[in-house]
């Protein structure tokens, strides 16, 4: 391996390069734009033979890609915020296709008002199409699950499209070190795809046919049973990139968990600010903890539960609002993992960061103190709590 400068943008991007792509079909949008202007630089030096493919809007992106797939393609794209909700239609599409699709998210608030920098509002809006969700805490995660997330979508037991998500601005226009593999460990461990193509001229079949109430049903259920194979599958995944990298990754990842009191469910950069503050805490006597989401969807519900076993409170930051719910988006999911099994448990819901606002050392440890003092408190506790907004 060597080390080199990427921002996470650019991490995607060279992770895209390494995986051999045959396809790529994208619309620029801030904050993403620099992973597929990258992307094409690949393509005009001459140092990848991919077909990138420029279109009117991200509606067409998906579409070409969806196109591109079903012959067997490999296929990658990126948007982010509105150019994600363009795609909405076609992503319910792509999953339903089973297409393996890669696409990188670098997610940022939805308007109006028009805001350009992060929050993870587009993906949350976005989160039952069908589409395998990871969340990436850095520039080297980033790099990594674009690999690993090409391995989970081919896999025959999975055939569903990805999305590698990393916060707008916040990782994707941050360079950091990232240790990058050779070009021929990549190609070992992601051989070209294989397996029969959906669309064959000479075996004609019919894709995406009118299924009415008597048959559309079956179809929904029979998707929903298939994201029940991509725990297992990523198991295997990250196993084999680990021996090629040295680095495990997994459903969630715990810091600080084998005596905590209370502790931070999360996803994104702000992982990074967690486990720091955590560390500090812990070195003062506090007994806290984290628990990153790598993989939101499928949700890993009984790994979170395992996780939480003990605690007397959780703190879980949303970085989205879901309107009219009582809980955010990765809230409700949580409580949806623990309900019946940890009655006592005192939930504090940490709405933070939207449009780009910086969550602060200072106010991480906030929501530990306010997290610690539910955890002392009588009766089972559910709030919600906006932080660093003006009231």
């Amino acid at each position: 391996m060597k080390r080199i400068g990427l921002t996470g943008n650019e991490a995607i991007a060279y992770a895209a390069k390494q995986c051999d792509v045959d396809v790529v079909s994208a619309y620029p949008i801030t904050p993403q734009t620099i992973i597929v202007e990258k992307y094409s630089e690949y393509v005009a030096d001459g140092e990848v033979d991919t077909e990138f493919i420029n279109v009117e809007s991200e509606h067409s992106a998906l579409s070409a890609c969806i196109g591109a797939s079903l012959t067997g393609a490999r296929v990658f794209t990126a948007t982010a915020s509105q150019g994600l909700a363009l795609m909405h239609e076609l992503l319910y599409i792509a999953s339903s296709l089973r297409c393996p699709i890669v696409m990188g998210v670098a997610n940022r608030a939805l308007s109006a008002p028009l805001n350009i920098h992060g929050d993870h509002s587009d993906m949350m809006g976005s989160r039952d199409c069908g589409w395998i969700q990871i969340f990436a805490e850095n520039a080297q995660e980033a790099y990594d699950w674009t690999i690993q997330a090409f391995k989970l979508s081919e896999d025959p037991e999975v055939l569903l499209p990805s999305a590698v998500n990393i916060d707008g601005f916040i990782i994707s226009h941050s360079m950091e070190a990232v240790e990058v593999l050779e070009d021929e460990a990549v190609r070992a461990f992601l051989p070209p795809r294989s397996g029969a193509c959906a669309v064959d001229p000479n075996k004609p079949s019919t894709i995406g046919p009118v299924a009415l109430p008597d048959y559309y049903f079956e179809f929904k259920r029979q998707q929903a049973e298939l994201m029940k194979r991509v725990p297992a599958a990523l198991d295997r995944v990250c196993r084999g990139f680990a021996k090629i990298s040295g680095r495990r990754y997994g459903r969630i990842q715990s810091y600080g968990m084998e005596d905590a009191r209370t502790a931070i469910i999360c996803m994104g950069s702000a992982a990074g600010t967690a486990k720091h503050v955590a560390k500090a805490l812990r070195e003062r006597g506090e007994r806290v903890g984290v628990v990153k989401v790598w993989l939101y969807r499928p949700f890993p519900a009984d790994d979170i539960a395992r996780e939480l076993e003990g605690l007397r409170s959780v703190i879980v930051m949303d970085r989205a609002i879901s309107f009219g719910a009582p809980f955010g988006p990765l809230c409700s999911d949580v409580i949806g993992a623990i309900y019946g099994r940890m009655p006592k448990l005192r939930i504090l819901n940490a709405i933070y960061g939207l449009g780009g606002r910086d969550i602060t050392a200072r106010d991480i440890e906030g929501v530990y103190r306010e997290g610690l003092k539910m955890a002392g408190a009588k009766g089972p506790m559910a709030k919600v709590k906006y932080v660093g907004v003006r009231e």
